[in-house]
């Protein structure tokens, strides 16, 4: 009992990590933990049983928290966009600009699984799609299988780091901080990430080019009379929208813009412009723009203008991110009724999915909320803290402390489970380093990314080894024998990616800078150090004092 006394707190967080390696159920985990260490904590006079008159209000808190409804409005969004065909036609369209040269296809579908997270934001939506559509394409050409595993898995996995993220938005409900600087923050990292895995897939094509070929001659679609790809083309129509999109940026902005409304703004002038030349094209048939061009101008604009709707209006101050996810939701509607994929069916199926992981998701939170409540109660807060403080290297020690830990604990739990258990202790100890928490939650983000890629629990591996082919098949376009795809393949094809992913977690530790940039154009004023002087008169006799105006002054 004295050592129970005196060792409350670990021996609370041990026994749930304990239990939740045992299988249990995350939510009723955490709340009977927090109930049966509540109970003890006032039987052994850790604190009295008032505490828990706090509870109601938190829950109450949880519900009435305006932010989470982004989750819901995001999932809705994601869930119908990959009903409505829109992966199929991006990964054909991409797919063809890539393929003639190695390693194109796997670039394609890095590229799709860039545009799939900024539209959709769901990791089994992705990864399902891509591994359904483009692993028999790299399989027929040739592709390493463990390549084309890898590839897919990680490239899924991009949607839990590149905004509307759903893990973004509850790291910064977690910390405390606004969705839209996390977004912000997060867009950097997110975009090394991507070309971190493109630079792979080509250094890897030069030195094992039988292992990412390019597809053949006859297997491109877009073939223009004069017998090229039509790639000059699209690369006049994208310099041409590029320079107008310049200019636009020049003559709407100043030097004290940030760099998030300029890219925005750029972005849809862009694409605007894009659209137009390539629709005027089509419309005259002045033979100007190729096939191909054209192609994947009209695929790529409609999730571009999606993003910039629901991403644009977040970054130019429009919406709030809630606002944001609810235009997306609609958005994504109309998507799937332009592409006549609307139904009754597909709109059951989102809802009830929807439904689930907001409920999931409030279970959860309501018992990381019981369980934190008593963890405080009995000093859990205070052992945290000086737990992690006092660690050798300051600041930059308990980052790669916490890293090695979160990169651990992402073997056995989710990114849901680490965020809610994990990070409400570790944030109060950050922000009192003097960390940054935009810059820890976007750590974070990058860090549980891997918890989908880790053999043998990663989901992503799960959800590509639920549509790769378990036994040999003969290929329906070729008639040739494809052999089957191993689950040891789809793992050892995740380790490149992994260390990719930690790679980007130690860039974003040693230049802040890539996530910090949320700051330009904020005041740097701290409202903490503003102070309100009240004197004893009106300048000359009055009771409040001021400056002789008759208001009182300010600092």
């Amino acid at each position: 009992m004295e050592f129970l006394i005196a060792n409350m707190a670990p021996v609370m967080f041990a026994t749930l990590i304990i239990f939740l390696l045992l299988g249990f159920p995350v939510a009723f985990t955490l709340a009977a933990h927090g109930l049966l260490f509540g109970l003890l904590g006032v039987e052994l006079g850790f604190f009295s049983p008032v505490l828990f008159q706090a509870l109601p209000l938190r829950i109450f808190g949880i519900i009435a928290n305006d932010t989470l409804l982004a989750i819901p409005f995001f999932t809705f969004m994601g869930l119908i966009l990959e009903r409505s065909g829109m992966a199929e036609d991006l990964l054909e369209t991409i797919g063809q600009l890539f393929g003639p040269m190695r390693g194109g296809l796997a670039i394609a579908v890095v590229v799709v699984g860039a545009m799939l997270g900024a539209t959709t934001g769901v990791v089994s939506a992705s990864v399902i799609s891509m591994g359904l559509i483009s692993l028999p394409i790299m399989l027929r050409y040739g592709y390493d299988r463990s390549l084309a595993s890898g590839v897919i898995a990680a490239s899924g996995t991009l949607s839990q780091i590149i905004p509307p993220s759903v893990v973004l938005i509850v790291l910064a409900d977690q910390l405390g901080r606004s969705i839209g600087d996390m977004y912000r923050g997060a867009m950097i990292p997110a975009g090394m990430t991507v070309m971190a895995y493109i630079l792979y897939i080509i250094v890897l094509s030069l030195f094992k080019p039988n292992n990412a070929p390019a597809i053949p001659a006859s297997a491109r679609t877009f073939i223009e009379p004069s017998g090229s790809h039509g790639t000059k083309s699209l690369l006049v129509l994208m310099a041409i929208s590029v320079l107008v999109a310049i200019g636009a940026a020049q003559f709407f902005f100043d030097e004290t813009a940030s760099i998030d409304e300029v890219v925005v703004m750029s972005v849809l002038v862009w694409g605007v412009t894009a659209f137009v030349l390539a629709l005027l094209n089509k419309l005259l048939r002045l033979g100007l723009v190729s096939q191909l061009a054209e192609r994947v101008t009209f695929v790529m604009i409609p999730p571009l203008a999606l993003i910039f709707l629901v991403l644009g209006t977040i970054f130019l101050g429009i919406a709030t991110p809630t606002e944001g996810g609810a235009m997306g939701a609609v958005g994504a509607i109309v998507m799937a009724v332009s592409r006549g994929r609307l139904s009754m069916s597909l709109l059951k199926q989102a809802m009830d999915t929807t439904i689930k992981l907001a409920s999931f998701v409030v279970f959860i939170l309501v018992g990381s909320t019981i369980f934190t409540l008593t963890f405080r109660g009995v000093d859990g807060d205070l052992w945290v803290e000086h737990l992690l403080v006092g660690l050798p290297g300051g600041t930059y020690g308990f980052l790669i402390i916490v890293s090695i830990f979160t990169f651990v604990m992402a073997f056995f739990l989710d990114f849901f489970e680490l965020a809610f258990i994990i990070v409400p202790l570790l944030g109060p100890v950050a922000d009192k380093l003097g960390i940054d928490l935009i810059w820890f939650g976007v750590l974070l983000a990058l860090n549980m990314q891997t918890s989908f890629m880790h053999p043998p629990f990663g989901f992503a591996l799960f959800y590509l080894r639920s549509v790769a082919p378990k036994e040999d098949y003969k290929d329906k376009l070729t008639g040739q024998l494809i052999k089957k795809v191993t689950t040891t393949q789809i793992y050892w094809g995740s380790v490149p990616f992994i260390a990719l992913q930690l790679l980007m977690v130690a860039l974003v530790m040693v230049f802040p800078g890539t996530v910090l940039h949320y700051k330009a154009g904020q005041s740097d004023i701290d409202p903490d150090t503003v102070e309100i002087n009240i004197q004893s008169d009106y300048g000359s006799g009055g009771i409040y004092g001021g400056d002789g105006s008759g208001m009182p002054t300010f600092e």
